[in-house]
């Protein structure tokens, strides 16, 4: 029976290197999103001979898993997997299945799963280069959006989050979600998983900016790349709504000034929800990418 456990920081050069195997780009698959949210989703990591098997979930009859990402016997692992559903007593459900694993799945399974899409579940990825130009006609309410913050606000600058502005995110973090329901469990779990990400920053490998103005951080935004090396994940990004602009110049100056090693960034899913969907939409990403339900039916 496979045994599962909740990320440590110890866990990280093994999972790194079963991630180096990835044969997609789910949002979900690195190190950080697993350590961070592991709390909010229950995720807990398995370490199956070379691969890794993430599983979220609280009770055993809601839990959901990862293929198994890393190098070997795909097969085999996947058939740990469905051994220990059926000696647990539950289901054996794939989360986040992209179709180069669809395909694979059904290699080793042919007709035994059944696969169902939710797009708002799909991850936003977005050409690197774009988001740092936003050039063209299709960008032009984005360079509006620049222009009228600059305008503004004269007073901005960005820079890297390091150890010295730490301590203004969290403190604008604090501020924000106070404005918020403070009984909405959603909120509590993503400030925790924002102070994880804060106390382990330089651990974690995570890389983030911030926009000044006037001296105050008024915005941020946290990730992480990809062990392929191609693809950043964008984690949280804030700003004031009412600060016009505040959103949109965040994502382009972290972009330029940090992103430019990958050539996509992901900026994770809208969770149908119709305001972070038309946002997500209005950059016009290169790939929504399909992730499925997979549910074993042998």
């Amino acid at each position: 029976m496979l045994e599962f456990k909740k990320a440590e920081l110890a866990d990280k050069m093994w999972v790194d290197e079963c991630l180096l195997h990835c044969e997609s780009y789910n949002c979900e698959y690195t190190f950080g999103n697993l350590f961070i949210w592991s709390t909010s989703y229950f995720t807990r990591i398995c370490h199956y001979k070379d691969f890794l098997i993430i599983r979220w979930g609280r009770e055993p009859e809601d839990y959901s898993y990862s293929v198994p990402i890393g190098q070997g016997d795909f097969r085999e692992a996947l058939d740990a997997i469905i051994a220990t559903c059926i000696d647990e007593g539950h289901p054996f459900r794939i989360y986040g299945i992209t179709e180069s694993y669809v395909a694979k799945i059904k290699s080793c399974y042919d007709d035994k799963f059944t696969i169902t899409f939710d797009d708002g579940n799909f991850d936003y990825i977005y050409s690197v280069e774009k988001m740092a130009s936003l050039s063209g006609k299709k960008y032009h309410s984005k360079r509006n959006h620049i222009s009228n913050f600059k305008r503004t606000y004269p007073d901005w600058s960005f820079e890297t989050i390091d150890e010295s502005n730490i301590d203004e995110c969290i403190a604008l973090h604090t501020k924000w979600i106070e404005e918020k329901d403070e009984n909405d469990s959603d909120y509590s779990f993503e400030f925790e998983a924002v102070l994880n990400s804060f106390q382990y920053f330089k651990e974690l490998e995570l890389v983030g900016g911030v926009i000044r103005v006037d001296g105050d951080v008024v915005a941020y935004t946290v990730g992480e790349g990809m062990k392929n090396g191609k693809c950043f994940v964008t984690h949280f990004e804030k700003a004031p709504p009412e600060m016009n602009g505040a959103y949109t110049i965040i994502n382009q100056e972290f972009t330029k000034n940090c992103l430019m090693s990958y050539e996509w960034v992901n900026r994770e899913e809208d969770l149908g929800l119709e305001g972070l969907r038309k946002a997500k939409q209005s950059y016009y990403p290169e790939i929504w990418l399909k992730k499925g339900l997979a549910v074993y039916n042998g």
